[in-house]
């Protein structure tokens, strides 16, 4: 472990969560018994050096979490990028004695980064002949250690998935789309929104399909026809015609046609006010989407990587090339730097060079499923059905407790099997409708509107059938020729499905295809990481802790704070490490009277140095005794006068509001994949019984039959549960101090 001194900077556009990574790399830093110091306003902060370059202690980066921007600073600094202010830098981190930094930046600030460690050496010796260093200083510096943070909320970097702050602006971009929806709708207008993102199409696309749009226009795939504006107004036309009351197209800056001319938003107002009689609005949303608190991802993202980043540097070797710290698959993951940066500029120059078919190529694959999902689904009706194919009848429910996201993965499935020319059954109330008959045919425009809306509108329940249940679901599915299955919903729902196929024995009717999407804001389901609906419960938690801090520090007081989960600490766990909470209570670990006794030397420690608040969350099953009436009781009377107690029980509104941009897009894929393996299911005729999920950044299928072997059933959770290795994290980060 060489490197004992480094610092950290941020540069080039701010983005929300660069705070939580600067935060989790100091802390992780002094932790690791290493000093630690900021370079304010980014790269010229390195130049002019002096009060510019500060060492930071525990406390410098305290209560930053959740705020937007980034409290270091970030300035373009065009001295940096002559040699001379290279120079400058250098000579600064020497004499503070710094040699390993972490850059949190776009590909601009880390193409720089690399220039400056390329040319070390050479800076070095010249300040040596300049008498500005000694020779033995320039010995003791010999080389520079470079990591790397993407922050930057167009997600344009190569081979990351998600850059921090990205999901951050799809909030911004969702919320202001939703809202323009619904005034769009009063008046049957159409409006333009503009959005960020430069050379790349991510804020737009994912935009769109989050918010339901009807058109978008993105750089990677220009129309693909020379009028286009009139294909544009005919589609938003037929739209209308099929009953749609709103008409939303979402442009992004870097938007142009196949020749290589810029599409403005203005361009796309008077092409629309032309072709469609009516005044169309213009929205551009601007930097409204940087700013403003981070979203959990971007939270927990930007911790994640700062840890990641400490670790590489204090281990790296003077040989080793600087590296980007990245997430793939749900890991974090190492990137050779200019590697990345260059195939990151790649994309730009394919777009210039009017090669639209690599530059989609070198998006992710995501990307390009998310780009074909949304031609379907912006689709005015379903392509006619074709002669002579085979269809099938498609059932699909909502089972067990409501979800945010569960609308939008209905109104994706039901789009998507209409499109392929299928019937698609809208099935009310869960099992207890089915068995009730509470079915029906629904169209395409049945399901408009459900994309941004929260709750289930076909209704759900936790009801798992028994008995005489399973007759009258068999005699409803007989009925209505009902060919496969698809069950929305959370544990309650896999149960049903996996009840109905150990009855098939008794009733041929169950021998169909069925699917279980996980969708549960519990995130304790198997076979997946995701759950849809995980994502906004814990932005209703963070949203609510935010404001529940405010409060506690202007009172000096400590919040026990009780979050949902069942058994499975997922919602605790990673809210506490979004919200910076000191304490986590979760089932997984068990709650003792040692730990109740150490945990008030914790808060009567720091109340009494000088803290302000005390922020413990509980998961709601963590312990059947020590509840958190118990624990707000016993921290109060323990307290005496230093500080008071309150509880904060946030029930059931981690259920409701509308869903996230996480959960939008990830519905809409597992709806996509999961219709998609019915209808193959059926054209094989299989009947075949699975539950789905995402698994190291893999789409999987399992058996049913082996739901049972995959979960701990008496607590209602999988067996593993991978994020259970991050509680370690935000517990070193949670600390009043390194140990």
């Amino acid at each position: 472990m060489a490197t004992k001194r480094i610092a950290v900077l941020t540069s080039g556009g701010d983005a929300q969560g660069m705070n939580a990574a600067v935060r989790a790399i100091v802390r992780i830093a002094l932790e690791r018994g290493i000093e630690i110091y900021a370079i304010f306003e980014g790269y010229q902060g390195m130049v002019e050096g002096g009060d510019r370059i500060r060492q930071m202690d525990w406390n410098s980066v305290g209560g930053i979490l959740q705020l937007g921007g980034t409290v270091i600073g970030t300035a373009r600094s065009m001295e940096f990028m002559t040699r001379v202010g290279r120079r400058k830098a250098a000579r600064n981190l020497i004499e503070h004695g710094i040699d390993g930094i972490i850059v949190i930046g776009g590909d601009g600030s880390l193409t720089g980064a690399n220039i400056f460690r390329q040319e070390w050496s050479s800076l070095t010796a010249e300040l040596v002949e300049n008498g500005e260093i000694s020779a033995e200083a320039m010995q003791q510096h010999a080389s520079l250690s470079i990591v790397g943070l993407i922050g930057s909320i167009d997600n344009d970097f190569n081979g990351t998935d998600m850059t921090i702050g990205a999901d951050t602006a799809l909030h911004r971009i969702t919320e202001a789309v939703d809202s323009i929806t619904s005034t769009a709708a009063s008046h049957q207008r159409t409006f333009v929104v503009k959005v960020m993102g430069r050379n790349c199409g991510y804020l737009a696309l994912m935009g769109a399909l989050a918010g339901g749009a009807d058109w978008v226009l993105i750089p990677e795939s220009p129309p693909d026809v020379d009028n286009w504006e009139d294909v544009m107004a005919e589609r938003l036309k037929a739209g209308r015609k099929a009953g749609r009351r709103d008409s939303i197209v979402i442009v992004a800056e870097g938007a142009q046609d196949r020749h290589g001319k810029y599409i403005g938003s203005s361009d796309v107002q008077k092409a629309l006010e032309e072709r469609l009689g009516e005044e169309v609005r213009i929205t551009v949303l601007g930097h409204i989407q940087r700013g403003g608190r981070p979203s959990a991802f971007d939270r927990n993202l930007g911790t994640l990587m700062g840890y990641e980043a400490v670790e590489t540097i204090l281990h790296a070797r003077p040989e080793d090339e600087p590296v980007v710290i990245g997430i793939k698959n749900n890991r974090m993951i190492h990137l050779p730097l200019m590697e990345s940066v260059l195939k990151t500029q790649a994309v730009a120059k394919a777009i210039a060079a009017r090669d639209y078919k690599l530059a989609m190529s070198l998006r992710s694959s995501s990307f390009s499923q998310a780009f074909n999902t949304l031609r379907t689904m912006i689709r005015a009706l379903p392509h006619p059905v074709e002669e002579g194919r085979k269809h099938y009848r498609i059932a699909v429910l909502n089972a067990g407790a409501p979800a945010p996201g569960m609308n939008t993965a209905s109104r994706a499935a039901i789009r998507f099997g209409l499109d392929q020319g299928h019937t698609m059954i809208g099935i009310s109330n869960g099992f207890e409708g089915l068995a009730d008959g509470q079915i029906e045919e629904v169209n395409w425009m049945s399901v408009s509107g459900w994309a941004s809306m929260g709750g289930s509108v076909l209704g759900t329940n936790r009801k798992v059938p028994t008995g005489k249940d399973f007759y009258e679901m068999a005699r409803v599915i007989e009925d209505n020729h009902i060919d496969a299955l698809l069950c929305i919903g959370g544990w309650t729902a896999y149960e049903a499905v996996h009840a109905m196929m150990a009855s098939r024995a008794n009733f041929p009717a169950f021998n169909i295809p069925m699917v279980c999407l996980p969708a549960s804001i519990n995130n304790n389901l198997p076979g997946s990481e995701f759950s849809i609906g995980a994502d906004t419960a814990l932005n209703s938690i963070v949203d609510a802790v935010d404001k529940i801090k405010m409060s506690a520090g202007a009172t000096r007081r400590c919040f026990v704070v009780e979050v949902m989960g069942h058994h499975c600490g997922y919602l605790a766990a990673m809210g506490g490490m979004a919200t910076g909470a000191e304490r986590v209570y979760m089932n997984e670990e068990g709650v003792s009277l040692k730990d109740l006794q150490q945990d008030v030397d914790m808060l009567t420690k720091g109340f009494q140095a000088g803290k302000r608040l005390g922020l413990l969350i509980r998961n709601e099953y963590a312990n059947p005794i020590y509840s958190t009436a118990f624990m707000c009781a016993l921290f109060e009377e323990e307290g005496h006068d230093l500080f008071d107690v309150r509880p904060a029980i946030l029930g059931h509104l981690q259920q409701g509001g509308d869903p996230s941009p996480f959960d939008r897009i990830q519905a809409n894929r597992f709806a996509y994949l999961c219709v998609e393996a019915l209808i193959q299911e059926c054209s094989q005729g299989k009947n075949r019984i699975s539950f789905m999920g995402m698994q190291d950044g893999k789409i999987q299928f399992h058996d049913m039959q082996d739901f049972e072997r995959m979960i701990d059933a008496e607590h209602m959770r999988p067996r593993e549960q991978w994020w259970l290795d991050l509680k370690n994290i935000a517990n070193m980060l949670a600390q009043h101090g390194p140990s």
